[in-house]
């Protein structure tokens, strides 16, 4: 078991609505498939956006993150509608 933290940052101003952080957290169930591992998910919320520490089954570190990163490129787009953007891992 591995744990990538991937960092979101609003792309609005203002706080995140209440339940922002769980919305995400479905949404990222909801796309996930078996192949990328992804174990559980804890969302925490931050200043500037959320932080996801994503727990993911993998070999390695290396492939943790390439797993997670194919799956949040791949959610990109529906993470921008709910005011996101991916910044870093």
């Amino acid at each position: 078991m591995r744990v990538i933290r991937a960092s979101l940052c609003r792309t609005v101003s203002g706080r995140a609505p209440l339940g922002q952080s769980r919305l995400i957290h479905d949404l990222l169930w909801a796309h996930a498939t078996p192949a990328e591992g992804l174990e559980h998910i804890r969302p925490r919320p931050t200043e500037n956006g959320l932080d996801l520490f994503l727990f993911v089954r993998a070999h390695c570190n290396a492939s943790a993150l390439e797993q997670m990163r194919t799956l949040l490129t791949r959610l990109n787009t529906e993470i921008a509608v709910h005011g996101y953007t991916v910044a870093d891992f």
